[in-house]
């Protein structure tokens, strides 16, 4: 069942690959704002999916996220999050993105409670729109 406080974490390693020069969001050698994006959403999801019914899932569709501060590959960074609303079948999240020298980011999450099939099946019908 969702409740207000469920809280999720997430942690992952700065590589070459979640750089900003490897993923085109920048030249330099240090973690890049899609990868921080990528690590909340997972945070977020992974928190809330247990409390679901079968066949359902949640998708992400807002995220206002201030990233503070960079990361160097070897650093390790952790994301967490807390739900704190529900409203029908939006959820928002509050997070916080540390490494060990402190915040890196924070923001707001919003993601949506979809019926699986359903919502593929609305995607797919994209494709040939």
């Amino acid at each position: 069942m969702l409740k207000i406080g469920i809280q999720g974490r997430a942690v992952c390693p700065v590589t070459e690959a979640n750089t900003a020069a490897a993923m085109g969001s920048g030249a330099l050698p240090v973690l890049a704002t899609p990868a921080v994006a990528a690590l909340v959403e997972q945070a977020a999801w992974q928190s809330v999916q247990p409390e679901l019914e079968a066949g359902q899932g949640t998708v992400g569709t807002r995220l206002q996220l201030d990233h503070t501060a960079a990361t160097p590959v070897g650093v390790s960074v952790t994301a967490e999050t807390e739900l704190v609303e529900i409203d029908r079948r939006r959820l928002v999240f509050r997070f916080a993105v540390r490494d060990g020298a402190g915040e890196i980011a924070s923001g707001i999450h919003e993601r949506f409670v979809v019926t699986n099939d359903k919502f593929l099946a609305k995607a797919q019908a994209r494709a040939g729109a």
